[in-house]
């Protein structure tokens, strides 16, 4: 049996999610349960934070404290070029095997490469 969780203590979690959509139940029920938290309302606050990279996976820190998730996109190098090409949201389901035909400067790439150290 696990050990009790302390409400004041903070317990941070990584999930990898596709974002803009609501995280699959099952998956997220057996580690947000045990803490006190509904896995619906913090599936609906995932896909909400993470609606800006539509159609892409996704990385996603919840720090959870006091039975409240907050909720962090951590993107990755590739999402980072993805979003600086400014390419339309797209449907995972539908379209796959992308092509990527934009132009980035140098000057992103080293912004982006700013970001990640961060």
């Amino acid at each position: 049996m696990p050990p009790k969780f302390n409400p004041k203590e903070i317990k941070i979690l990584h999930l990898r999610c596709t974002s803009g959509e609501v995280v699959a139940l099952s998956s997220l029920s057996p580690k947000i349960s045990p803490l006190g938290l509904s896995p619906k309302i913090v599936g609906d606050d995932i896909a909400k934070a993470t609606s800006d990279w539509k159609g892409l996976r996704i990385t996603v820190k919840l720090i959870i404290q006091n039975i409240q998730a907050q909720i962090e996109v951590v993107p990755s190098a590739s999402l980072l070029i993805i979003k600086a090409l400014e390419e339309p949201p797209r449907d995972r389901k539908k379209h796959k095997n992308i092509k990527h035909s934009r132009n980035i400067t140098f000057d992103e790439i080293v912004s982006i490469a700013h970001q990640i150290q961060l």
